[in-house]
């Protein structure tokens, strides 16, 4: 069913994020696109999105300006968020400089018992004060505290229609498509977390569920008129299932319940009034009891297509499907170290994993069906190209970042991915090869492989990728963004890491993961190399002319470290930089260390003396001894992200972490800490004598412009 087309959604976007470079989004952003919205004539603006922390002074001051001209006409949100382990609710309300000229109502999305949201509030109490709901003020209904009303999916979430936060804030929209119209502002990027899952529609962001609330509302606030009617309505359709009998088809056992469902989405579509539905299921169930008895054969395949313990279709069912013209591709997911999860969880609750895996799996499946063929084996037939798929292999890998709760535990879920085509057109052929793709991905420790269905179709693909990467390079279509670094002691900015990002111009955006290992094997990787190279001293010079000397870190791959050729060209270029040595650190994997250690250390000795550092990048993933660390010219190590970023909450990650920061300090060496998600990662960083801290929470990577706001933003801040 389709949406009202009253109410649009302007989502904050991955775009929008990674245009905008900071979380929280400044708030003269937010400032912008009401006055945008307003000017367009918009009938109300909502927002879900917290405001109860203070900001910038500027940032605050411009939100508050833009809330006075809006005259009463937006929705501001108020939470209740708990307290933490010593129990207790803290209400957060919106910054007091914003409350007079906005309109405030309550927040508040809670599961079921098995994780899905299938209802939401009508009212809330939050700091004292009864409050309509987000999506009551939306929908213009009454606001009953205590009160909470069915959400209706079957209105589709894609037919709400949708703009970019940042299209709004910039102006590059059709004004008549807010024109009289309700807008609610909330964020959709994957990385936001704010996600939950939905009957239909898998995972799905909070700001969708408040829409489809609002949405649900404005058709009449739903009411519940008991089960009588509906049971009522199920005696002469059950009577009629008996009087049929054996002759009685599976077409007429399943209408009667659709009849029944149709009857009830009907009172609920057009009467707003909810119907029970189990007590009148319950009579045509027994009815249909004798009915379907000489059909038992029939239920046992069913069973046997799906899985016992998820419910997923299974590889029966994948067979079932048959073969396809033209050829079929199927991805392949498996579960990395299932039998270490399998310990430490219930039979229920590992089923439970599985299927918060194939939600998350199903966000990039784009529809398909979602089978379980193994325990620990998902797969999906795919509606694109390998080529493509990487795309959507490294939106999964991003999602599963993000550890799954079952039962009230997070759990870390690591995947390995791969895909197969198979001509033919047999599903479980290509099955078969896409898991030893995957794999072949978890035993060389890679996010993913692609089985290809030729050794030729494969070169001729990597050819052609390379030759348009030196297109590229050759052009300067590649971008090269920079990651601050936070020193834990000093809490400012004082060096940044490059990395070289490819917006294709027809494949889009392509992850590193992809092209840097290409470059690698196709021998490009020392001009990727010295691209990223000269971007960075360029960047550096622009950054110690406004006052701001700080350093830059760049990624050396495993190839180039014992390259005679390319380090004596390295050697030339930094000196004929213009910038002092002092200010570059090269960044070498552990492995790619490890590969050649005595090669590794000369090389790298060569480089150090001409006052360059060296770090060691991904420290702890490889198989580093004491004694190798100190026979390698390092001036710093960085801990990998797989051990901070749960060091503040997980024991065994913590002991890991504290020993090789006081490893490193023993010898000398500065530590890194990267993958920093959250302010308590970062507060346990520095408590356990971490050195330097990199993550999104203290920023994304970004522009060289962008960075430069940042540091004189943080030269301001300290000269006040």
């Amino acid at each position: 069913m389709a949406a009202s087309g009253d109410l649009v959604i302007v989502e904050i976007d991955a775009a929008s994020l990674a245009r905008i470079g900071r979380w929280p989004i400044p708030r003269e952003n937010h400032a912008a696109v009401i006055d945008r919205l307003r000017a367009a004539n918009a009938a109300m603006i909502a927002f879900d999105v917290d405001f109860s922390a203070q900001s910038s002074a500027s940032g605050d001051a411009a939100l508050a300006s833009a809330l006075a001209r809006a005259g009463d006409e937006v929705v501001l949100p108020t939470l209740a968020q708990s307290a933490g382990s010593g129990g207790g609710v803290i209400d957060l309300l919106p910054a007091p400089a914003f409350r007079p000229h906005a309109a405030l109502a309550a927040v508040s999305v809670l599961p079921d018992g098995d994780g899905y949201v299938r209802s939401a509030p009508l009212g809330i109490v939050t700091a004292g004060v009864p409050r309509p709901s987000l999506s009551a003020m939306v929908a213009s209904a009454a606001g009953s505290v205590g009160e909470s009303f069915a959400i209706d999916y079957a209105i589709h979430p894609a037919t709400i229609p949708r703009l970019s936060f940042l299209d709004i804030r910039d102006g590059r929209f059709d004004r008549a498509a807010v024109a009289g119209r309700r807008v609610l502002i909330g964020a959709t990027a994957v990385e936001m977390g704010d996600r939950y899952a939905v009957p239909r529609f898998g995972v799905v962001p909070g700001v969708v569920i408040q829409a489809l609330a609002a949405e649900t509302l404005m058709r009449g606030t739903p009411v519940s008129a008991g089960w009588w009617p509906l049971w009522l309505l199920a005696l002469p359709l059950g009577g009629a299932i008996l009087w049929l009998g054996r002759r009685a088809s599976i077409a007429a056992i399943a209408l009667a319940p659709v009849v029944l469902t149709g009857a009830a989405l009907f009172a609920e579509q057009y009467w707003a009034t909810g119907l029970a539905l189990v007590p009148g299921l319950i009579v045509l169930t027994g009815a249909s009891a004798v009915a379907i008895a000489t059909r038992v054969a029939e239920g046992l395949q069913a069973r046997r297509a799906a899985d016992a313990a998820t419910g997923l279709p299974n590889r029966v069912a994948l067979r079932a499907t048959g073969t396809r013209a033209g050829g079929v591709t199927i991805a392949a997911v498996r579960i990395a170290g299932f039998d270490r999860l399998g310990a430490g969880l219930r039979t229920e609750q590992l089923a439970q994993l599985v299927c918060r895996v194939a939600d998350r799996v199903a966000l990039v499946a784009a529809g398909a069906t979602v089978y379980r063929i193994e325990d620990r084996l998902l797969v999906w037939e795919s509606d694109v190209a390998l080529d493509w798929l990487a795309d959507r292999f490294e939106a999964l890998r991003v999602a599963m970042l993000r550890p799954v709760e079952v039962d009230g535990r997070r759990v870390d879920v690591t995947l390995a991915l791969g895909a197969a085509i198979d001509p033919a057109g047999d599903p479980d052929r290509a099955a078969a090869n896409a898991v030893l793709a995957a794999d072949a991905a978890e035993e060389a420790g890679d996010p993913w492989r692609f089985h290809a269905g030729s050794v030729e179709a494969e070169v001729e693909r990597e050819l052609s990728l390379l030759g348009e990467l030196d297109e590229a390079v050759a052009a300067g279509e590649l971008e090269v963004l920079f990651q601050p670094k936070l020193d834990l002691r000093a809490d400012r900015i004082v060096s940044v890491e490059a990395l070289v990002r490819w917006r294709h111009r027809e494949r889009g955006p392509l992850s590193p993961d992809l092209f840097i290992p290409l470059a690698e094997k196709g021998g490009r990787i020392d001009g990727l190399t010295f691209y990223v190279f000269d971007r960075t001293i360029e960047a550096l010079h622009r950054w110690a002319a406004a006052g701001h000397p700080i350093v830059a870190a760049i990624n050396l791959s495993a190839r180039l470290v014992t390259a005679p050729d390319f380090m004596a060209a390295l050697a030339d270029r930094i000196a004929a930089s213009g910038v002092a040595p002092e200010a570059l650190i090269l960044e070498v994997t552990e492995s790619a260390a490890m590969h050649d250690p005595a090669g590794a250390a000369a090389a790298l000795a060569a480089i150090r003396a001409l006052g360059v550092r060296i770090s060691m990048d991904d420290y702890g993933t490889g198989q580093s001894t004491l004694s190798y660390l100190k026979r390698l010219p390092l001036d710093e190590l960085k801990i990998d992200r797989s051990f901070v970023q749960h060091a503040h909450s997980d024991r065994g990650d913590a002991v890991l972490v504290r020993s090789t920061i006081d490893m490193a300090h023993e010898l000398g060496l500065k530590v890194v800490a990267e993958g920093v998600e959250d302010e308590a990662c970062l507060a346990w960083l520095r408590a356990a004598g971490c050195d330097l801290a990199q993550g999104y929470h203290i920023s994304r990577p970004t522009s060289a412009g962008a960075v430069l706001e940042l540091l004189d933003q943080q030269q301001r801040a300290a000269a006040a």
